[in-house]
């Protein structure tokens, strides 16, 4: 759990935080900090610290003699993990799989290309290993084991890019990766052509083919975003 999950402000953001990004406050909402301490049960001091987070985030801004006031969305900071698992688990979750599925579509093509290039042995071994434990965990609806093994897959991509843009990149992957698998927005088993996609862009990294490894990753996300059609409309 991180640190903004945890304590009295972690259970008035597990609160706040969904509602403002489903829309229940619209922007421009005015919250009044001492009617939340009152509804929420807490000090004054923990609604701050919730609202500072919260501020962290650009979802909401403070004023004096005004409150605080949520934001636009187009002001967010989408990129934030938690922004992101809260709009997965609301209303808008089709638009926010295929907003980070498409993301994806751009960046991890070009990571895998870049890791084929520039990987270390380490890292050759760790994402072939990652590929193996989804092949073992791609059948009998063990998907919570596979979706450990396929986060590390692509966190080790864009890792061992060498771009530390993309790097930064792993958590929001993380999060869309999860979100699919704990809104039940992949099939009971994962589909065994993107398994062994995953297999062929290790292999192709390790081998330092860098076009082939960005083709097979192009090939995966292409998939994610087919599968998207069916599940999520």
């Amino acid at each position: 759990m991180t640190t903004r999950g945890r304590g009295l402000h972690g259970h008035v953001l597990e609160s706040l935080g969904p509602a403002i990004t489903a829309g229940d406050y619209p922007p421009g909402s005015v919250l009044r900090t001492d009617e939340l301490a009152q509804r929420f049960e807490v000090s004054r001091s923990v609604m701050r610290e919730a609202v500072r987070v919260l501020e962290s985030m650009y979802l909401v801004e403070s004023r004096r003699r005004v409150g605080v006031t949520v934001r636009p969305k187009s002001e967010w900071n989408v990129f934030d993990p938690q922004v992101i698992r809260w709009r997965l688990a609301g209303a808008d979750r089709p638009h926010q799989l295929r907003s980070l599925t498409v993301l994806r579509s751009a960046v991890e093509p070009v990571a895998a290309g870049l890791a084929a290039r520039y990987a270390t042995a380490a890292q050759c071994a760790e994402l072939t290993e990652c590929a193996l434990g989804m092949v073992a965990t791609s059948r009998g609806h063990q998907l919570e084991g596979y979706l450990v093994h396929d986060v590390a897959f692509h966190r080790v991509i864009l890792i061992a890019s060498g771009n530390e843009m993309f790097a930064r990149l792993g958590d929001v992957v993380a999060e869309v990766l999860s979100g699919r698998t704990h809104h039940e927005v992949m099939f009971a088993d994962p589909d065994p052509a993107a398994v062994t996609l995953h297999v062929k862009v290790a292999e192709a990294v390790r081998e330092g083919d860098a076009g082939l490894a960005e083709q097979l990753t192009r090939e995966i996300t292409v998939g994610a975003l087919q599968e998207l059609d069916i599940l999520a409309p």
